[in-house]
């Protein structure tokens, strides 16, 4: 596992406090991993959107689902 140091404008971390203080996440760092999480979870799922978008557009779809997984957490 890495370390990144990633600068955040005032504004996220108070945000990120205010999850930990509501009980949402221990702490910085699993704000972070689950904020990453969800984001992977969005990207998936606009991958398929857009596939069915192009299916009913009569587009014929080409992918690999092995591709599809590595998006996903």
């Amino acid at each position: 596992m890495s370390t990144l140091s990633v600068p955040i404008p005032h504004t996220l971390e108070v945000f990120i406090d205010d999850v930990i203080r509501r009980g949402l996440a221990a702490n910085k760092v699993e704000v972070v991993r689950q904020a990453l999480v969800r984001y992977a979870e969005e990207q998936a799922v606009e991958i398929v959107l857009q596939s069915m978008r192009e299916a009913k557009d009569g587009k014929i779809l080409r992918g690999d689902l092995d591709e599809l997984v590595k998006y996903m957490p």
